[in-house]
């Protein structure tokens, strides 16, 4: 029996790396029934968290929820592998609050490939991908580094650091990926040669050090939340209320700082080794101490790695700075006199993709089929990954499948901002997702992803018809106890006087409403309860979205209003084929950027840097000649 030479399979989709957006893609693809292979150099890497091992946080927390809400995997992986867990800035409006959950990193790796390898129509396979095979801008397939060929009809790259991958500190560099794993050498060449503009980012890690060498006496101890709340919206609360372990608070000093400035001319940052851009709203120490001279001290926090090693990661303190370097910095540091590290701090160089080639959709706009989601777009952090995996994912089997693809805005979700800002605005650091990112936060809450993205992944397949009326049922109760608490009033007996005196609410002189009170500062839907004896028993989440919308209604309404203009602006499209230098009067540099960008509507446009309001006055104006025009020639 002849072989041929080469070893060749085919797929639907095959997905290049297997980190957070690698595996969100990987199972949408597969879940929605298309035959998909995940291609990882290392099978060790997957899910693998090479800095912090924690997921959510500011902003971050939303976009888990949001992944959730569309069908997607992490929000049930971490509420599985957490050790940790906290909602952040409770204290502050509902807009920002955002949950925070310590992982075990082994755990929350090994729970991800168990989903991987035990989801129907996925397989994963250890190689490294060194081409992406094109017939006539039509993505086929792509090739390994032993040659085999496997035939698909989408890609997804999701490759994450490990493009050209360079880890440096000091005066050592090792062409290696997070880690120490294998970097992809090969890839970027092949990328090149099909057109696409390339990035060198970079980004680092503190060191990793031994939880006997710490004087935790010396820290200030950072506990759980007593009641865990879960990220995904389908875990049962009770499973993830468990005994949580602690993480720790300590600081630099001007001793630490003397450390570091001393050796600034021996950081790879300062001495032009290291070329790429790091992402400025996460800088190394050594960034820190030279941009913030005024500072004294800088927060450093101590985390476990997991249950079953004495890791520490010291959060705060990233740096590649001289392995000497580093001993005395962090062994100057308050509880850390001692400290032995396990693993030394380092930055790491990768190559990443301009974002500014891609669709909305995350597909590349020269290339069909070819998708792109994740750190390889430019972006940090493992949500953002995770989040553009999914919609990377989600969009390839839509293609494939025939059918209407997804495209999210900025009013929708988190996700929506993100992608946006990245396909449409220059940016020449790793992008990060912040809450001041979203001008529609009040709307795109982490309470209520849910409400606003179930109903999409629940069209496109990702979401069960049980988990969609669940959802639906969740939106009448709310409606309807809204409805109730409006008509119910309130007298000015003795019981509730005693009740706004406890609350130091200001008492009241004629009668009142229930929704009128709660929309006191002091005051809320759950402290309000011994008030109404009518109240229907309602779970958790609802109660919570009446008080919401209650109390927020003035703001929720005005921010409807500002929704409603911008949709008007996102819902004038703009044709495919439309050529930007017949319109007349408009300027030469809004002209390029326009014809580069190719925004898919007028919303699109006016955000691209270097468009003017008059250049989409003068869009509109020409784009209604056109319309009346060709109306006028069908109508003859």
């Amino acid at each position: 029996m002849s072989l041929d030479a080469v070893y060749r399979e085919t797929c639907r989709v095959a997905v290049v790396g297997a980190g957070h957006a690698g595996c969100e893609a990987a199972l949408a693809c597969a879940r929605l029934g298309l035959k998909t292979i995940v291609f990882t150099v290392s099978i060790d890497s997957i899910a693998l968290m090479p800095c912090n091992p924690n997921i959510g946080g500011t902003s971050k927390g939303h976009l888990v929820r949001e992944i959730d809400a569309l069908g997607g995997e992490m929000g049930k992986n971490i509420d599985r592998t957490f050790i940790q867990s906290k909602m952040l800035n409770a204290s502050k409006g509902p807009a920002v609050h955002s949950l925070r959950a310590q992982a075990d990193k082994a755990g929350y790796s090994q729970s991800m490939r168990q989903v991987l390898e035990n989801t129907g129509n996925l397989s994963i396979i250890q190689a490294e991908v060194t081409e992406i095979l094109t017939e006539e801008q039509k993505v086929v397939g792509l090739k390994t580094y032993s040659g085999a060929v496997y035939e698909a009809e989408a890609v997804i790259l999701c490759t994450g650091t490990y493009l050209k991958a360079r880890c440096i500190y000091g005066n050592v560099s090792s062409a290696t990926g997070p880690n120490g794993l294998q970097a992809a050498n090969y890839l970027t060449d092949s990328l090149k040669k099909l057109g696409i503009q390339m990035y060198r980012f970079k980004t680092g890690t503190p060191a990793r050090i031994d939880r006997r060498s710490i004087d935790f006496s010396k820290m200030e101890e950072q506990l759980g939340d007593e009641r865990v709340i879960p990220f995904s919206f389908t875990t049962d609360p009770e499973e993830v209320q468990k005994e949580q372990v602690s993480c720790w608070l300590t600081y630099t000093n001007e001793r630490t700082h003397e450390i570091i400035r001393e050796n600034l001319d021996r950081s790879p940052l300062y001495s032009g080794i290291i070329e790429g851009t790091g992402p400025r709203y996460c800088p190394s120490i050594e960034d820190k101490v030279v941009k913030f001279a005024d500072k004294n001290r800088h927060q450093v926090f101590i985390e476990p790695e997991g249950l079953s090693t004495n890791e520490m990661y010291v959060g705060g303190m990233s740096s590649s700075l001289p392995e000497d370097v580093q001993h005395a910095m962090y062994s100057s540091v308050a509880g850390l006199e001692h400290v032995r590290i396990v693993r030394n701090a380092y930055a790491i160089e990768y190559d990443c993709i301009d974002p500014r080639q891609l669709l909305p959709t995350l597909e590349f706009r020269d290339i069909s089929g070819l998708f792109s989601g994740g750190q390889f777009n430019g972006s940090s952090g493992y949500e953002e990954a995770a989040a553009q995996g999914l919609l990377a994912g989600m969009n390839a089997a839509m293609k494939i499948l025939g059918r209407e693809q997804i495209i999210l805005d900025r009013s929708q979700a988190y996700l929506g901002v993100l992608i946006d800002d990245l396909v449409t605005k220059e940016n020449r650091e790793p992008y990060r997702m912040m809450t001041s990112r979203a001008e529609y936060r009040l709307l795109l809450r982490q309470d209520n992803a849910d409400l606003r993205l179930t109903e999409i992944g629940y069209r496109a397949g990702l979401i069960s018809e049980e988990r969609y009326q669940s959802v639906l049922e969740k939106e009448r109760q709310i409606q309807d106890e809204i409805v109730r608490v409006e008509h119910v009033n309130i007298g000015t007996g003795k019981k509730v006087q005693e009740l706004l005196e406890q609350a130091k609410s200001t008492p009241l002189n004629s009668g009142s409403t229930l929704a009128e009170l709660i929309r006191r500062p002091e005051l809320n839907y759950d402290l309000l309860a011994p008030l109404d004896p009518e109240r229907p028993m309602l779970a958790r989440g609802v109660a919570e979205q009446v008080n919401i919308n209650i109390k927020y209604e003035g703001y929720i309404k005005r921010q409807l209003k500002q929704v409603e203009q911008f949709k008007k602006m996102e819902k004038k499209r703009i044709p495919e084929d439309f050529s930007y230098e017949e319109v007349p009067s408009l300027r030469i540099e809004a002209r390029q950027k326009l014809e580069q960008y190719r925004p898919v509507s007028i919303g699109q446009a006016s955000r691209i840097s270097g468009v003017s309001p008059a250049d989409i006055s003068v869009l509109l104006v020409f784009m209604e000649q056109q319309k009346r025009r060709h109306g006028t020639e069908h109508a003859e």
